[in-house]
């Protein structure tokens, strides 16, 4: 499948989705939001692809949903269609970790969408908002669910209630950004982090990030037994031999994925 709306290539065992509508600041339109949907589910599918870095340009990783797609749509009709269901969630259903590299702008369906991926990487150009309020409606792809977990209440409200953008050191301050690095690095240090989770041992890697995600939607106790759970399965692969051999042995463990 020929893509217009992003660039897919494979660096090493990551995955690299470009978003690509320079002249729309990477808007998500409805075309571009399939294309994404097929290419994550794509990499997730591969066995020789360990993790997806996501990335738009130095301008702006995507500056929100396309809103000339959207001004006439009626309740109904974004009720039946499911309106930012199905594909717009590809990326949050994505079982390998999903890294998104921020520069420039990363507003309104743009931030949800850096949102869903498990870690963010950004510039200090980033900018990152929920500017939805200022159009008459607020985020519909998971903004005022994910923004107040990721830097609590107080700051999510004002950014949502207000539309403020907030900027890489503030977001990286609050809990959102994992880290701030120089523009010219932020791909390669991006795949070398995808790299180095694809290095680990993929059923450890995949059910260490499901244990992570458990912790937002249970208990404390629901979520330690979970994690429990998971610790003692990892103990009939292949992997969990070879990776405490390795470390009994002070050599490089070499993970085969089962």
């Amino acid at each position: 499948m020929a893509f217009e709306t992003i660039t897919v290539e494979t660096r090493g065992h990551v995955g690299v989705i470009t978003l690509d509508r320079p002249e729309a600041l990477n808007a998500l339109n409805a075309a571009l939001i399939v294309e994404l949907a097929t290419a994550v589910r794509r990499f997730d599918d591969d066995s020789g692809v360990g993790s997806i870095v996501i990335i738009g340009s130095e301008k702006a990783f995507a500056a929100g949903a396309d809103i000339k797609e959207m001004a006439e749509r009626t309740y109904p009709q974004a009720s039946l269609d499911d309106f930012m269901g199905g594909d717009w969630l590809a990326v949050s259903r994505a079982r390998k970790p999903v890294i998104a590299a921020v520069s420039g702008y990363a507003l309104g369906g743009g931030c949800e969408l850096a949102m869903m991926c498990d870690i963010i990487l950004a510039t200090e150009s980033a900018r990152f908002g929920l500017p939805e309020i200022t159009l008459g409606v607020i985020p519909g792809v998971g903004g005022t669910q994910r923004l107040v977990r990721a830097v609590g209440k107080a700051k999510a409200m004002e950014m949502i209630l207000s539309g403020r953008f907030m900027t890489a050191e503030e977001a990286e301050r609050a809990g959102l950004v994992s880290r701030i690095i120089p523009d010219a690095e932020l791909l390669d240090e991006a795949v070398k982090v995808g790299e180095k989770i694809a290095d680990m041992s993929l059923p450890a890697v995949i059910l260490a990030k499901a244990s992570v995600e458990r912790a937002f939607e249970t208990t404390l106790e629901e979520g330690l037994n979970y994690e429990r759970a998971v610790f003692y399965s990892l103990f009939a692969t292949d992997d969990q031999k070879e990776g405490m051999a390795a470390f009994v042995e002070k050599r490089q463990a070499r993970f085969r994925d089962r």
